[in-house]
């Protein structure tokens, strides 16, 4: 009875996770130097429900979050997944941001990138974010994230950060870019990584002033990046209990 019960809770979890997949529409917006931005929308819920922007980890596209994204949506979320300018492909998904920004020669490193975050913010703010706006960020994506949000405290209303790191140095910034932004952030935060990366990110963490801060380490060996909450991965479970905790106040004021 038990493992009948599984299966049709399975069969079920997944015809809804279709279903919401189907609604997924492609959108385009402008960055601030004018680049064509290209992003999925998950939107599911009403435009007062709590919104999560989507960014992906290096080399990689909104293709990152194909699985991750109606999973938020069951959850009460709705969802921007976005291709930033430095990127690639996967899951058959091509950057198309950073295929437009290489045709037209701009700038693709990751600094670059932190323009298409603010625009990112800024869409979903005028368009479909009306309640609680939430950023999250993949490896340097996780980094850049903390940045943007202790910089727009007006419209950002929580950080997820998977991976970050003081990646920057060699891009102009210096060793403690990220700890150094890190210590203006007043907003909930949550950080997590592979076990062996905690130390890339300790240091930013205690920089971090905020009484709502939460920090997850996986009793297994983890992975880098949101790619943790994959269902192919065993410890995905563990991710996504310590995620949905964090992301439950969120919930309660919908």
């Amino acid at each position: 009875m038990r493992s009948f019960k599984f299966v049709l809770t399975t069969i079920l979890f997944l015809l809804v996770s279709l279903t919401l997949t189907a609604k997924t529409k492609t959108v385009t917006y402008k960055s601030q130097d004018g680049l064509l931005i290209t992003a999925d929308l998950y939107f599911t819920h009403k435009v007062n429900a709590p919104f999560i922007i989507l960014f992906h980890q290096a080399g990689w596209s909104r293709g990152e979050y194909k699985e991750t994204a109606p999973i938020l949506n069951l959850l009460g979320f709705n969802c921007l997944a976005v291709d930033l300018r430095s990127g690639g492909n996967i899951n058959g998904v091509i950057n198309q941001t950073h295929k437009r920004a290489v045709e037209q020669k701009k700038g693709t490193n990751y600094i670059d990138t932190i323009q298409d975050m603010k625009a990112s913010i800024k869409y979903a703010k005028k368009y479909y974010a009306k309640g609680n706006l939430i950023i999250w960020g993949s490896s340097y994506s996780s980094a850049l994230v903390l940045v943007v949000g202790s910089k727009n405290k007006k419209n950002v209303d929580g950080i997820l950060s998977f991976s970050p790191g003081e990646y920057f140095e060699k891009l102009g910034k210096s060793s403690t870019y990220i700890a150094e932004n890190a210590k203006n952030i007043t907003q909930p935060v949550f950080i997590t990584s592979a076990k062996r990366e905690h130390s890339f990110w300790e240091n930013i963490f205690a920089a971090i002033p905020s009484k709502d801060k939460t920090s997850f380490l996986p009793k297994s060996k983890g992975n880098h990046g949101s790619r943790v909450l994959w269902s192919k991965f065993e410890y995905s479970k563990e991710y996504w209990k310590a995620i949905k905790s964090f992301l439950s106040k969120y919930l309660e004021t919908k």
